[in-house]
C-alpha cells in the first residue's frame, strides 16, 4: 500500500510540476518565435494548462482503464463547476456581465449534452474524437477572431480568461530569455516529467482500485480528477483574491470546454472505446445538471452569489460521499 500511495502522490506531483514547466517553456518558445500574445493565450496556455488531465486520461485509456480516463474528465468538470466555482463564489460573489460569458456557458452546456448523448448511445469511434477536436478548434478560432476585432471594453471570452488567470498566479510566465536553449530545455523537461508522472499516477490508481476493492470509475472521479484539477483551483482562487471574479469564472468554464472537447476528443481518438456505462446515470447526470445550473445562474441571476456558491460546494461534498459509499 505504501508503494501504491507513493506512486499516486509522486505521479500527481510530477504531473503538476511537468505541466507548469511545459506551459512556461512553450510560452517562452512562442514568444521567441514571435507568436502573438493572443495566440499564446488562447492556444498554448489553454492546452498547456490542461496537460495534466490530458496525459492522465490518455495514459489510462492506453493502459486499458477507460473508467479512469473518462472518470477523470467527468470528475474534473464536476470539481471545476461544484468545488472550484463554489469556492470562488464563497470568497467573493461573482457578478457576470452577459455576452461572452452567456455564450461560453452555452458552449459548455452543449458540449456536456453532446458527451452525455454519446455515452447514452454507446457510440465510440476515432472519427468522433476527431470531430470533438474540430469543434474545439472552431470555438477557439471564433474566440480569436472575437478578441482581434473587439473594442477595448470587450467582455473577454473563457479561453482568454484562462490565460489571464494563469498570468495572475505566475509572475514568471513571461520572463524574458536571451536564447532558445532555456525554453527548449524547459519544454522538453516538462514533457518528460508529464509522461512519467501520468504513468505513475495511472499505475498507482489501477493498483489502488484492485487492492482496496474500489472501482476504477471511483478512483478516476475522485483522487485523479481532484489532483489534476489543482492548477485550476489555484489560478481561480488567486484571480478571485485579486478581485477578478469574472476571470476566475471564465477560467472554470474554459477548463470545462477544453476538458470535454479537447481531452475527451483526444481520448476517444487514441482509444476509441465506449464511455463506461458506470458513469451513467449518476455521474454524467450530475455533470449535466451542474452545467445547466451554471448556465441558468448566468442567464437569470447574472452571477453566482455566496448562497449558490455554498450550495455548489455542499453538492460536491454530497457527491463525494455518495461516490465513496457506492464504491
Amino acid at each position: 500500500m505504501t508503494i501504491i500511495l507513493a506512486s499516486l502522490v509522486g505521479g500527481l506531483i510530477a504531473l503538476l510540476v511537468g505541466g507548469e514547466l511545459l506551459v512556461r517553456g512553450a510560452v517562452g518558445l512562442a514568444e521567441r518565435a514571435g507568436v502573438t500574445p493572443l495566440v499564446i493565450g488562447l492556444v498554448i496556455v489553454g492546452f498547456g494548462t490542461s496537460m495534466p488531465e490530458l496525459v492522465t486520461s490518455v495514459e489510462a485509456a492506453l493502459a486499458g482503464s477507460p473508467a479512469i480516463a473518462w472518470g477523470n474528465i467527468v470528475g474534473s468538470n464536476l470539481a471545476n463547476t461544484l468545488l472550484i466555482l463554489g469556492a470562488v463564489a464563497l470568497m467573493a460573489p461573482i457578478a457576470i456581465r452577459q455576452g461572452a460569458a452567456l455564450r461560453d456557458t452555452g458552449v459548455a452546456l452543449l458540449a456536456t449534452v453532446m458527451l452525455v448523448s454519446i455515452a447514452v448511445a454507446g457510440l465510440h469511434a476515432a472519427w468522433l474524437g476527431l470531430a470533438m477536436l474540430v469543434l474545439l478548434a472552431c470555438y477557439i478560432a471564433y474566440c480569436y477572431r472575437e478578441e482581434r476585432q473587439a473594442a477595448p471594453e470587450i467582455l473577454h471570452n473563457a479561453p482568454y480568461d484562462r490565460a489571464a488567470a494563469l498570468e495572475m498566479s505566475d509572475s514568471r510566465l513571461h520572463a524574458p530569455t536571451a536564447n532558445w536553449f532555456k525554453p527548449v530545455g524547459i519544454t522538453l523537461a516538462g514533457l518528460a516529467i508529464l509522461v512519467i508522472g501520468g504513468r505513475f499516477l495511472v499505475t498507482g490508481a489501477i493498483d489502488l482500485a484492485r487492492l482496496a476493492g474500489l472501482s476504477e470509475t471511483l478512483i478516476g472521479l475522485t483522487i485523479v480528477a481532484i489532483g489534476t484539477s489543482l492548477p485550476e483551483l489555484v489560478t481561480s482562487l488567486v484571480a478571485a483574491r485579486k478581485g477578478e471574479t469574472e476571470v476566475a469564472f471564465g477560467n472554470v468554464i474554459g477548463s470545462n470546454i477544453y476538458n470535454l472537447l479537447g481531452i475527451g476528443g483526444v481520448t476517444m481518438l487514441v482509444a476509441p472505446e465506449a464511455i463506461p456505462r458506470t458513469l451513467l446515470p449518476v455521474d454524467l447526470g450530475i455533470m449535466a445538471f451542474s452545467a445547466i445550473a451554471v448556465f441558468g445562474a448566468v442567464w437569470l441571476a447574472k452571477g453566482v452569489g455566496r448562497l449558490l456558491g455554498g450550495t455548489l460546494v455542499a453538492g460536491y461534498g454530497l457527491f463525494l460521499f455518495a461516490a465513496v459509499i457506492q464504491g
